[in-house]
């Protein structure tokens, strides 16, 4: 029989899966990314501080280098959105998940004047201009998509870089400075985990669930762009690693060692970055973040979130960062009344940002 859970219950629950608060936590960047499954990672920046805002002590620099090491790769797994994922699992999940964003891509390619052919010839070009461990950046790539005739104007050319990586013929490998790179997947992760149907939905439900527990199925087919019944097909796939609990009298699952693991203290301050797990990993919201502010997290409800001050597992505030030479400027935007004392403790939470980019830190309090 479930468990009944109070919302209180849930968001303890949900804050020891996603920040990784186990009995055994997660040491390295391929850790904290196959507990995930996949985290949002479109923007670089705050993909970066995803990984280290989980991984105490670590820099900019430890992460890049881990992402070099091929620990983790970005790519478009699902909903046709950039995300990190292990490079062992990347083929399967564009094959279950990332193919589903190429429907209606006929209509897309009409729009921008692309055909078909246009496509396919683009996967080609990539393909020999990456071939023998190559890797180039995106202006590179679409300079060769140019000389071999295909217009890369006017959103075709991020039409097709996107294209090629659904596709599963190439992944984005790290950074060169401030510029995207591509590469070869079959080169960057040569080892794929071969995975039939139900057995990749059920570790990708026991994936979703263990980092962001207590979830519904409808949360689970959201996040993944599944159909409800492939979803409930994975959660069923997953047995006896999930377990069922009822929160607020709706059917919910978690898994079952991160139920049993000590709770994270809902006193907790976070500084998180605009695109993380937290509030990307879900539809419903609710339990972390009040209605009345979510014009503030997400202006304009045009997709694009500010990063957050999280306490006690609710926003609370807003923040932004200028990286200077020799300091980094953070300006907080409280969305609540916060005392002299929260404040000095979010001060703490984002030093460890602070920390991370290696600079000191200078705050500024626009309330």
């Amino acid at each position: 029989m479930a468990v009944d859970l109070t919302a209180a219950d849930a968001l303890a629950l949900r804050m020891t899966s996603l920040l990784l608060r186990p009995a055994v936590q997660p040491d390295t960047v391929a850790q904290v990314v196959e507990w995930f499954g996949a985290m949002q990672a479109q923007d670089m920046a705050s993909g970066l501080w995803s990984l280290g805002a989980r991984l105490p002590g670590r820099t900019t620099s430890d992460v890049q280098a881990a992402l070099e090491r091929r620990e983790a790769l970005r790519t478009w797994p699902m909903r046709g959105t950039v995300h990190l994922v292990p490079p062992a699992d990347a083929r399967w999940m564009l094959e279950l998940t990332g193919v589903r964003s190429l429907a209606g891509v006929e209509a897309r390619r009409a729009r921008l004047g692309l055909t078909d052919v246009d496509a396919d010839r683009a996967l080609d070009v990539l393909g020999a201009a990456l071939a023998g461990g190559g890797r180039l950046t995106r202006a590179q790539c679409l300079a060769a998509l140019r000389e071999a005739g295909i217009g890369t104007d006017e959103q075709r050319g991020y039409h097709l870089l996107w294209y090629a990586s659904v596709r599963g013929v190439t992944c984005v490998a790290p950074n060169v400075g401030t510029e995207q790179t591509f590469a070869l997947l079959d080169e960057w992760a040569p080892e794929p985990r071969r995975l039939d149907r139900d057995e990749a939905l059920a570790l990708l439900a026991h994936r979703y669930v263990r980092s962001h527990g207590p979830v519904t199925d409808r949360e689970f087919a959201g996040w993944t762009g599944l159909t409800l019944t492939d979803a409930r097909r994975g959660l069923t796939g997953a047995g006896d690693a999930l377990t069922r609990v009822r929160v607020d009298g709706e059917q919910t699952y978690v898994d079952a060692a991160v139920a049993d693991a000590p709770r994270t203290p809902l006193d907790e301050v976070l500084a998180l970055p605009g695109f993380d797990e937290y509030l990307l990993g879900y539809r419903d919201r609710s339990l972390m973040l009040d209605e009345a502010h979510r014009s503030a997290v997400v202006p304009g409800n045009n997709g694009v979130f500010q990063a957050t001050v999280v306490l006690g597992g609710r926003v609370v505030g807003v923040w932004k960062r200028r990286l200077g030479k020799s300091t980094v400027t953070i300006t907080v935007h409280p969305l609540t009344r916060l005392t002299a004392k929260v404040r000095a403790r979010v001060e703490q939470a984002l030093s460890r940002y602070a920390a991370f980019v290696e600079l000191p830190p200078r705050f500024d309090w626009t309330a």
